[in-house]
Order: structure tokens, then C-alpha cells, then sequence
């Protein structure tokens, strides 16, 4: 069976559309990876998310790593046993918690040191340990240890930071080479880190090219720089990598981000934003944004999105969810979470057929105006 096999099938400019093989299923590219990060797309069964157009989901290793913990989830036959998911499964490698809990950790040669945000406890994440977590977990997409820094820091922390995250690189690619049945089956992604600077880009993607990974990700992007900053990074970033390899724009995105990072390169994306926004009363539409608590929708009588041929458009119209929303109720935030994923997946879908047509420009183009013109008005 197949381990790991990346095509290009077809290419407009720098924009790419194919397929990553794996034995546990075919992911389509440009693909968006719907976030897991304790073991469930929050607010949705599996096989919803599956319906919604997905390929492969993301988990998060420093959340399962403290409950339930990767050893008892192993005990249990694995993540895509424990969860009901039996698509790819792409784990992150903890290293962005090394900045977002920068308060209750502590980064040296070795590894991070950090307290449990749950009871306090200390715990070491190394790259050895990681992936070990990420082996335990059984993820079919490993990510290197890294270590992420703010953009804002000093030029000189974040050479620092990018020159360890190259060290740890490399141990993560022995830790991974050393779990010989589990790399058998799965893929080890590298991680370009050197913030907005491009020489420093360049240093980083030249070391993980010389340590030899099945995919890369540009990393330490989506962290509070913009879109006009993150989108002049990706003007060069994605270039500085492999072209016959996958390049995964980590933590993105907004809508109109994904379309641009697919113009720049890009193949592969997560983020959390379809279902947190879900859980808080926002629909994305190709008219832009919708807030479903605002009491403008409270008699109307269109679905989320016309058009849409997700169940909760099928079913339910607005003056109903608007209702669920604003009482607080689950359905509320589940028919609002599917709908996201499902336009997401819809969107992605679109990117694909566009770039195979030889039409990406225009498509690109056609979606930005009318995406960003609603998102402006209103």
C-alpha cells in the first residue's frame, strides 16, 4: 500500500491542484484540514464532517498529550479508533504552544518545559517526545518540533528561534525514522520557521531540504502580522520549498486568505475559524460574514446561504437558527458549524476545479470582489 504519494495534476501560475495518497485514504489538494484539537470537531459527529467534503482533520498533540493522554489513546487502539475518523489525521507538534502559553513554559536546547493549564503539573515536550506522542496517537501526517516566536520579536530571536527549530528538525526526523512500523505508514512534515524575513526563510527551508521531509510547512504565520504582511511572506516563502512536495500554510484561514496563499503555492490548511465562528453565531457566505444573532434575522425566512447544499440549508432557515443562537441552544451551534465546514470544503472545491480549468485567475478573482465587497458593507 501506498504510504505517502504527492501529484500535481494540474497547475494555473504558481497555484497547484492534486492529491496526497495515503493508506488510509486520498486527500484532495488544495485541501483545509477541519480542527480536532481534543480528539472532535467540536459540535459534529465524524461522519458529518466527512460529509462536509473532507479529507483529513488535524489533532492537536499538546492537548491529547494531557488528556487523555497519547499512552491511554494508544491502550485504545489509537486516535482514529478513539474518535471515529477513519481518514488521514495530520497531529501539529505542540511547538505553538511554545509562544501562546509563553507564560507557563520554559524553551531550552532540550526541549520545552511548561506547566498543565488543566492541574499544573510539569511536563517536558522535547522533539523526541513529540513525535512519540504523535506515534502513540497513530497520526498519519507527523509535524516536526519547532519553535515559534512572535514576528514582533528582535531579528535576533527570531534567527535563534529558527536556527533551534532546525536542530530540533533534524532530531525530530531520527525520532520519527527511529518508530520504524509507524514510519512505515505515515509522513513527516518539516516546518519553516525565520518570521517575515526572507533571507532567514531561506536558511530554514535550505536546512529542512537537507534533512529530507515528505511535506513542509511554512510555519509562524496567522500569529497578528496581517494579511498584507503574511501575504507578502508568502509571495517568496512557499517558493523557497520543494515544488514536487506539499506546502501546508499552518493556522490559516480566513476565506480570502486561503484563496490568496492557494495563488501564492499553497496546498495545504487548517484553522480553527469555521468552528469557533460557528459556536459563536457567524456563517461564511460567498456574500461574506453573516452574524446569526443579529435581529435583522429574526423573521427571515432564507436559509444560512442560498444556495447551499449543506443539511442545515436544506433544512433550517434563518429566522430558526437566529432563534437557537441567541437562546443559547447546541443545535444552534451545530447547524452553524456544518454549514462552515460544508462552505469551506465547497470553497476548496472550487480552487480545485478552477486551477484543473485553467481558470484560477478569473475564479480568484470573481470570489475576492464579491467576498470582500459583502465583508466591507457590512
Amino acid at each position: 500500500m501506498t504510504r505517502f504519494a504527492f501529484t500535481i495534476a494540474a497547475s494555473d501560475g504558481a497555484a497547484r491542484t492534486g492529491s496526497i495518497a495515503m493508506q488510509r485514504g486520498t486527500i484532495r489538494t488544495p485541501a483545509f484540514m477541519p480542527v480536532g484539537t481534543a480528539a472532535t470537531v467540536k459540535a459534529m459527529r465524524p461522519s458529518e464532517v466527512c460529509a462536509s467534503g473532507a479529507d483529513i482533520i488535524l489533532g492537536n498533540t499538546y492537548h491529547l498529550m494531557l488528556r487523555p493522554g497519547a499512552e491511554r489513546v494508544a491502550r485504545l487502539s489509537g486516535l482514529h479508533t478513539f474518535m471515529g475518523w477513519d481518514g488521514p489525521i495530520l497531529t501539529d507538534s505542540g511547538g505553538y504552544q511554545v509562544m501562546s502559553l509563553a507564560d507557563l513554559a520554559k524553551v531550552s536546547e532540550e526541549g520545552v518545559s511548561f506547566k498543565s493549564h488543566l492541574d499544573g503539573t510539569r511536563h517536558m515536550l522535547s522533539p523526541e517526545r513529540s513525535v512519540e506522542v504523535q506515534r502513540l496517537l497513530g497520526a498519519d501526517i507527523v509535524m516536526a518540533f519547532d519553535e515559534l516566536v512572535p514576528t514582533t520579536s528582535s531579528v535576533d530571536q527570531q534567527a535563534a528561534a529558527m536556527e533551534r527549530s532546525m536542530r530540533w528538525a533534524k532530531r525530530s526526523r531520527a525520532a520519527f525514522d527511529g518508530g520504524k512500523e509507524h514510519a512505515a505508514r505515515a509522513a513527516l512534515f518539516g516546518i519553516q520557521q525565520g518570521a517575515l524575513d526572507e533571507g532567514l526563510r531561506k536558511t530554514s527551508a535550505d536546512a529542512l531540504i537537507d534533512i529530507g521531509f515528505d511535506g513542509y510547512a511554512v510555519g509562524g504565520l496567522a500569529v497578528g502580522e496581517g494579511q498584507e504582511a503574511m501575504l507578502a511572506c508568502l509571495d517568496y516563502a512557499p517558493g523557497q520549498l520543494p515544488e514536487d512536495k506539499p506546502r501546508y500554510l499552518m493556522g490559516v484561514g480566513k476565506p480570502d486568505d486561503i484563496v490568496e496563499a492557494v495563488r501564492r503555492g499553497i496546498d495545504m490548511f487548517d484553522c480553527v475559524l469555521p468552528t469557533r465562528s460557528g459556536r459563536t453565531g457567524q456563517a461564511f457566505t460567498a456574500d461574506g460574514p453573516l452574524n446569526l444573532r443579529n435581529a435583522r434575522f429574526a423573521e427571515e425566512r432564507d436559509p444560512i446561504e442560498s444556495g447551499c447544499p449543506c443539511p442545515a440549508c436544506s433544512s433550517f432557515e434563518r429566522a430558526y437558527v437566529h432563534h437557537l443562537v441567541k437562546s443559547g441552544e447546541i443545535l444552534g451551534s451545530m447547524l452553524m458549524t456544518e454549514h462552515n465546514l460544508w462552505f469551506y470544503q465547497r470553497l476548496m472545491g472550487g480552487l480545485r476545479d478552477a486551477i484543473a480549468g485553467q481558470r484560477f485567475a478569473a475564479h480568484a478573482q470573481q470570489f475576492l470582489e464579491r467576498y470582500r465587497q459583502a465583508a466591507s458593507a457590512g
